[in-house]
């Protein structure tokens, strides 16, 4: 008998068995599996919530006991290093982690900051943790000791799991002075400083690993995350142990992934859109979920880790692809990836034409929050509009609203709103800890405000506007920076920008536009460029809309988390024009 027909045989039955695992496990949290159309999926996607529920035990533990060899993370990173590891390899990992942590005295509840970039040991920490019925707090390398210390505090972190990297480790060594509740400090190394332990010492020296009794109830907290407002600091966002159920819609719904996926999400790990792209929904779908670990940021080195290694699902911000189709994209041979979906921030519809005609693939856009999962999507049965956010899904019974809490008709602009009167949703977070009024401030009268401005169009297409307090209004129009932005990226020496109102006597606010010029265009005369960049958008959208005001940076100001802070662009004229 051939050889090559037997092994062939061989690997078609494997993943016919791997598929029977992936409708096993949806089986256990879903009452329908597969959706025909959108209605059909709006219609019958309905939740199972087990009792207690734990990811470690209920989908990692369980793959690797249904389907040990089965690969779940592929990890490599810009100096060419390489590791890739099965189902069965992760639990081992995981269980030993937990042991090593429990160990330090890591237990239920108990909160465990993870500064690990884009490192694999993330994983096995995160899982670890959830393991324990502990806290998990992933967080930027980019904290400064203030950070660390606000945080450290805020949250009583009992831990921190750091990668070893000498800037990162010494920014945590100067914090620890003022944060009293933490009692360890492990490092991935390579840099192990005296009073630090050694993580992979750690795991090898670990005892077998013995489940806790009590490991959690469905409603404690897994899951805390510091996100970043334009304004203020960080609030303290907390899931429970329910939210990875709600990243099966994410992941099978919206990446459009299955056991053959290999899936890439454009995150480091100290982000919200880490969970959402790199871990959970992806490994309930039996996806191999890709990481590339790199320091800087080179499109180029995207597309050739896109071709390399044969990617078939790719997710990352419009930013990301806005750099992409600057590159030869033809040099690359992208025949394997089948899906790209892009969240974080609104689409330019010009990178959307883009990039299908450079790929023949669309930008499928999703809308959420690091309070939720996926709220808003262009799912697989809904063509895409470039530019609009997508349809609502099942999970989320969402609305727009008015200032005064009334639907607002199709066609006008709303705050959008998630009902939690009649059902809490899964994926929801639960509040902003040790904050009830903030809470009480998103949470009231049946309903969670995401502070996101949309229209939806009489065909059920949302499209973003800005957050609430964005909103330009000028001579009377009101203005979503958005649909200005947009114009203004078509134009080919704009990179990035960011729309603001600034006050004005006679019309109440103008328009400003903070730009980051391409390469090719530093060298022009600024107030020539200005005025064609002006006439560019009064010819491609309301000519109310242009912006009277453009200013050159090299740079956009954001905040930790990559928003960008739009009140720091006010500012300046706010101070010029109101001296007082």
């Amino acid at each position: 008998m051939n050889y090559f027909l037997v092994r062939k045989d061989i690997l078609l039955k494997f993943a016919a068995y791997i598929h029977l695992i992936v409708d096993y496990m949806l089986e256990r949290f879903l009452k329908q599996t597969r959706f025909a159309s959108y209605d059909d999926f709006m219609k019958h996607f309905h939740l199972i919530v087990p009792e207690n529920f734990n990811f470690g035990y209920d989908v990692v533990d369980v793959w690797a006991a249904e389907a040990p060899d089965k690969i779940c993370l592929t990890w490599t990173d810009s100096h060419g290093a390489h590791r890739s590891f099965t189902f069965a390899e992760m639990k081992e990992a995981t269980d030993r982690t937990a042991s090593f942590f429990a160990s330090l005295g890591i237990g239920r509840g108990d909160r465990v900051m993870l500064m690990l970039k884009r490192r694999y040991q993330f994983w096995f920490s995160i899982i670890a943790l959830h393991k324990l019925g502990a806290v998990a707090i992933p967080a930027t390398h980019l904290l400064t000791p203030h950070d660390i210390v606000y945080r450290c505090n805020k949250a009583h972190i009992k831990a921190i799991v750091a990668a070893g990297e000498e800037e990162m480790i010494q920014h945590i060594d100067e914090a620890m002075a003022e944060s009293p509740s933490v009692q360890a400090l492990i490092s991935t190394g390579p840099c192990v400083p005296e009073g630090w332990h050694d993580f992979d010492a750690g795991m090898a020296a670990a005892a077998p690993f013995v489940r806790p009794a009590h490991v959690n109830t469905n409603t404690d907290i897994s899951l805390l995350y510091f996100t970043s407002g334009t304004t203020g600091e960080p609030k303290m966002v907390a899931h429970d142990f329910t939210y990875p159920l709600g990243h099966i819609i994410t992941a099978s719904c919206w990446h459009n992934l299955d056991e053959r996926s290999r899936h890439l999400t454009l995150a480091d790990t100290g982000w919200g859109k880490a969970v959402w792209g790199k871990l959970y929904g992806q490994w309930i779908a039996g996806a191999d979920v890709f990481v590339y670990h790199y320091d800087k940021f080179v499109p180029a080195d995207i597309l050739r880790i896109l071709s390399e290694n044969h990617i078939t699902s790719f997710c990352a911000p419009p930013t990301v692809f806005r750099f992409l189709i600057r590159e030869d994209v033809s040099k690359y041979n992208l025949s394997a990836l089948r899906y790209c979906t892009i969240a974080g921030e609104a689409l330019n519809p010009s990178v959307f034409e883009d990039w299908k005609a450079l790929t023949g693939l669309s930008l499928m856009e999703g809308f959420g929050q690091t309070e939720t999962t996926l709220t808003v999507g262009t799912y697989p049965w809904v063509e895409p509009r470039p530019g609009s956010m997508g349809k609502k899904g099942p999970l989320y019974d969402i609305d727009l609203v008015d200032a005064d809490g009334h639907t607002v008709a199709d066609g006008e602009e709303g705050e959008i709103v998630i009902h939690i009167d009649r059902e809490r949703p899964t994926g929801l977070f639960r509040e902003y800890l040790d904050d009830p009024q903030l809470t009480a401030e998103a949470m009231h009268d049946g309903l969670y405000h995401t502070g996101d401005v949309a229209v939806r169009d009489k065909d059920g297409y949302y499209w973003f506007v800005g957050r609430t307090d964005d909103v330009i209004k000028s001579s009377g129009y009101r203005i979503g920076p958005f649909e200005v932005e947009s114009a203004l990226m078509k134009h080919p020496a704009v990179v990035e920008c960011a729309v603001t109102g600034v006050p004005d006597e006679i019309r109440g606010q103008v328009i400003k536009a903070t730009v980051v010029l391409a390469p090719e265009y530093h060298g022009h005369d600024k107030a020539l460029l200005t005025k064609e960049i002006q006439d560019f958008v009064k010819h491609a959208t309301a000519p109310y809309k242009y912006p009277r005001i453009i200013e050159y940076v090299d740079e956009l100001p954001k905040t930790i988390s990559g928003k960008i802070r739009r009140v720091a662009l006010r500012q300046p004229y706010k101070s010029r024009n109101n001296p007082e």
